[in-house]
Order: structure tokens, then sequence, then C-alpha cells
């Protein structure tokens, strides 16, 4: 039986994304461009979702 990681690492990249702009959410903050603040922010709230589909299609595949 083979397993297929392909969600691991769709759920990782994600991760990796999230925290990427989290940083620049921060740092942007920090230097007051508060509407490159936002966009940082809606980028992490449009992934919130595209890692809760992916683990959800995960969960239900037969490995």
């Amino acid at each position: 039986m083979k397993r297929s990681y392909v969600g691991v690492f769709v759920l990782a990249a994600v991760l990796f994304l999230n925290i990427v702009f989290t940083q620049y959410m921060v740092h942007q903050f920090f230097y007051e461009n508060y509407v490159n603040t936002l966009i940082f922010c809606g980028l992490n709230m449009i992934l919130f979702p595209i890692a809760w589909l992916a683990y959800k299609k995960m969960k239900n595949v037969k490995a």
C-alpha cells in the first residue's frame, strides 16, 4: 500500500505562508503601513479556509 503525502505538503505550505504573512503583517504595522497590514491580514484570513478544506479532504482519504 502506497501512502500519499500531498495533503501533508499542502498543510505545511499553508503553515509556512501563514508564518510569512504574519511576519510581514507585524513588520508593516511597526512601520505604520496600515494598508499593507490589512492586506496581509486578509491573506492570512484566506489561508485558513484553504487549510481547513485541505485537512478535511486529507482526512477522508483512505490510505
